[in-house]
């Protein structure tokens, strides 16, 4: 069974418009949408729609729910003035032109997703999130220490944790004691779609793999995939910075950061 999972669309329509195109070849048995669908570029209501449309399981993200609430803060950690002023006419435009039936989308998705496998390929918790499962915008980066992250996945009750939040994919493996036998767990942030900050403009989803080998025992026994896709990174920035959008916004995409 190959699961997709991806994240951080933030309003990019031709980024998703082409993960979808890559999925629609690959043809992974099911796919699921960590958050973000919103912010930061000129197609929020589009980005609903195709998601909405193809019927995929979505989660929200702290984008999401500050427009879904018609909120001005969307819950991002802006570090300096210059990116607080950006952010705020980021989320007052998509605030403006996000359409009724959307916002009460966003406003209801749920917080998190849970699959429990059992025996088959093993007895397996998979949690879904956007930010962290105590948090829907926490950061966790991939620097983050192995006790912190383990301690996050053990309350959570998940073998498995899936978020994005950072625009960064990575594939943590954390060993563990259990009865006396060495176990391990997996924190895969799945990178975004729509915004990616790894200098890779590329849009970035990531592949699941189970199958008989798939096993909680051994440091290898999950397989991911890191997919990226190209796509027209130039028609969107030339599009955002025809827009009210702030013109930074289009240098992002181009320099993926």
């Amino acid at each position: 069974m190959t699961i997709a999972f991806f994240s951080d669309v933030h309003s990019n329509l031709p980024a998703l418009e082409a993960v979808l195109a890559d999925l629609d070849k690959r043809q992974p048995d099911m796919s699921f949408c960590l958050g973000d669908l919103v912010g930061y570029a000129p197609w929020p209501n589009e980005v609903i729609a195709a998601i909405r449309k193809r019927g995929i399981p979505t989660l929200a993200g702290n984008y999401d729910q500050g427009i879904g609430l018609q909120s001005d803060e969307c819950g991002c950690a802006y570090k300096t003035e210059t990116e607080k002023a950006l952010g705020a006419q980021s989320i007052a435009y998509t605030n403006h032109v996000v359409g009724a039936a959307e916002r009460r989308y966003l406003r209801y998705l749920p917080k998190h997703m849970r699959l429990d496998f059992q025996q088959q390929p093993c007895d397996l918790n998979l949690l879904m999130v956007h930010g962290s499962p105590r948090k829907i915008n926490e950061y966790l980066f991939e620097d983050r220490p192995d006790p912190s992250l383990l301690r996050i996945l053990a309350e959570a009750q998940a073998d498995v944790l899936l978020f994005g939040h950072t625009h960064k994919p990575y594939h943590r493996v954390l060993a563990y004691e259990h009865s006396g036998q060495r176990r391990y767990r997996h924190a895969l942030n799945v990178g975004a779609v729509g915004k990616p900050k790894d200098g890779d403009p590329r849009a970035a989803y990531l592949l699941l793999h189970l199958d008989d080998a798939t096993s909680l025992t051994t440091p290898d026994g999950l397989r991911s995939e890191v997919v990226r896709v190209t796509y027209d990174v130039e028609l969107a920035a030339r599009t955002l910075e025809a827009s009210p959008l702030p013109n930074e916004y289009a240098a992002m995409l181009r320099r993926a950061y």
